[in-house]
């Protein structure tokens, strides 16, 4: 049974061993051990048939190919990419040009001598009334309306089903165009909402950053009468500055839409403040504050997001007046020890 099996598969050599592996070892076949399966089934090189032998593989090229995933998803992909690259009026145009194209189909087809219209039991004539009833009859079934006035006759009644499926499909792309550009506008919109209440959170924090490091400050210039809450602000501090700093950089980086000057100008200005206050902190705090482990990665990170502000680091050019702050803002990060 197994044999017919094989055999069924496309194998020709198939033969019955009743005593098992030992039958096949005393017919004197080779054993293959599991070291060599193993590094045959890295690389199996395709068998080399001798003189008068015919080697017949098994068909399993076709069947794989045809189970292998790709051809009709790679032709979908390529339709919905022809589709996102025409505009709403363009697949108006294609629509409109199918309607028109299978209209005057349909109205050569009565000087074949088989009418494949016909308008209220009689044929369409080839004649510029008869032109109009084929056009309108392409308007309606392209549309899926069916009046029933006008009626296709034979093959014509192929082509009629083919243009309402792809009227359909056209018009269904037309309106999923229309669609797709409100949902546009609505994510642009949205986007500059967030992109202007990003700005103000910036702008907020980093004045609140400024005000607890000066406030710090005075402290460390009163005396330092309870280290524990004085260490627990400047880490809080030096976190969301930090975390500012680095909306900063990716804003002067990786600009999807440049700030008004004058927003950029004071937010750098507001910077260049708060790290010329935070490296007068820093020498003035005790060691122990600035030694921790966490202040101390948040003013490394700090220094290096800093030193990467200046005229000549970012990608745009901006006004000369922006380039004078950020070299500023370059310049006193270095002094961040």
């Amino acid at each position: 049974m197994a044999v017919g099996l094989l055999q069924q598969m496309g194998y020709t050599h198939a033969r019955h061993y009743h005593g098992g592996i030992a039958d096949w070892q005393e017919s004197g076949l080779p054993v293959e051990t599991a070291a060599a399966a193993a590094a045959a089934s890295v690389e199996a090189p395709p068998p080399v048939p001798t003189p008068g032998e015919t080697i017949v593989e098994p068909a399993r090229g076709r069947a794989a190919q045809r189970m292998a995933p790709g051809y009709g998803r790679r032709w979908g992909g390529a339709v919905l990419d022809v589709v996102e690259s025409l505009s709403a009026a363009q697949i108006f145009l294609v629509w409109l040009g199918v309607v028109l194209s299978c209209g005057v189909i349909y109205w050569l087809a009565g000087f074949a001598g088989h009418p494949g219209l016909v308008d209220t039991g009689r044929p369409v004539a080839g004649n510029l009334r008869g032109l109009l009833s084929a056009i309108y009859f392409s308007f309606v079934t392209t549309t899926s309306v069916g009046y029933g006035d006008v009626l296709p006759l034979g093959p014509a009644r192929v082509l009629s089903i083919f243009e309402a499926v792809t009227g359909l499909l056209i018009f269904g792309a037309l309106v999923a165009k229309f669609v797709s550009r409100r949902q546009d506008e609505l994510v642009r919109d949205i986007y500059n909402v967030t992109f202007e209440t990003r700005l103000d959170r910036v702008q907020t924090n980093l004045h609140l950053v400024l005000s607890e490091l000066q406030s710090i400050a005075s402290l460390c210039d009163e005396g330092i009468r309870q280290p524990e809450r004085v260490g627990a602000r400047l880490e809080s501090a030096v976190l969301v500055f930090g975390g500012e700093l680095r909306a900063i950089h990716a804003l002067l980086y990786n600009p999807q839409r440049a700030p008004e000057e004058t927003v950029l100008e004071a937010i750098l200005v507001a910077l260049h403040s708060a790290l010329r206050t935070l490296s007068d902190l820093v020498i003035c705090i005790p060691p122990e504050f600035t030694g921790a482990t966490t202040v101390s990665a948040a003013l490394r990170n700090i220094r290096l997001l800093a030193e990467d502000i200046c005229a000549e680091c970012v990608p745009q050019v901006y006004a000369p007046g922006l380039s004078t702050w950020m070299d500023r803002v370059q310049q006193t990060a270095r002094k961040i020890v």
